[in-house]
């Protein structure tokens, strides 16, 4: 008897299964990255000050995450059945996210340096990427109809977007690392912001 399941029968419990798995993946990234919040053992709010870059690199790590939960979930709503194609670009998109804790706490213990903010930049264009793959495999084997269609049309656009964002970032650091941090705020605003002036420009000129 062969153990592998066919992904025509699986249908939405194996869906809820592998969005399961994600939800759990991704609540552990968060947690590592909680854990890196580490108090100063000095006492006075000068001491505490001096933990801002820490801080700051883990409030837009957590948003970043935050918009990565609430999209994979969105876009799961859509999936049907699971396909291998789905697995292993969740799979990647998993491993994409893993690394933010890495690269976060070492951008928040070096200051949002050159090279720090660099290696933050690739580490956001990485699930950018992955996240892109995942959609168009349920793109293509989800739900379907005008709702559906517009749904993916539109996710897609954005995140088309958000990648040449990154993109663009990279070498920006060169010149600043604070243009580079402005490049990745930009990309949380674009998704924060659904329905934006942004975003329907990227639809005008889609």
């Amino acid at each position: 008897m062969s153990g592998r399941a066919d992904p025509e029968t699986e249908g939405q419990p194996g869906v809820g299964r592998v969005e399961a798995f994600s939800d759990g993946v991704i609540a552990i990234i968060v947690t590592i990255m909680v854990l890196e919040l580490h108090p100063p053992v000095a006492e006075g709010l000068g001491r505490l000050w001096t933990l801002w870059p820490v801080f700051l690199a883990y409030a837009l790590s957590y948003a970043y995450v935050a918009i990565y939960w609430v999209n994979h979930h969105r876009l799961f709503g859509h999936a049907v059945r699971v396909t291998n194609a789905l697995l292993w670009s969740n799979m990647l998109l998993l491993f994409a996210l893993s690394l933010v804790p890495f690269s976060t706490a070492y951008l928040g213990e070096h200051h949002f340096s050159r090279e720090a903010t660099w290696l933050y930049l690739v580490t956001m264009l990485l699930p950018s990427i992955a996240y892109a793959w995942l959609q168009a495999v349920i793109s293509r084997t989800g739900k379907e109809g005008r709702a559906a269609d517009e749904y993916y049309a539109a996710s897609t656009r954005k995140g088309l977007a958000a990648t040449l964002i990154y993109i663009t970032g990279i070498p920006l650091t060169l010149i600043s690392p604070w243009l580079g941090i402005g490049c990745a705020v930009i990309v949380a605003i674009l998704w924060f912001l659904p329905h934006s002036r942004i975003d329907r420009l990227f639809a005008q000129f889609g």
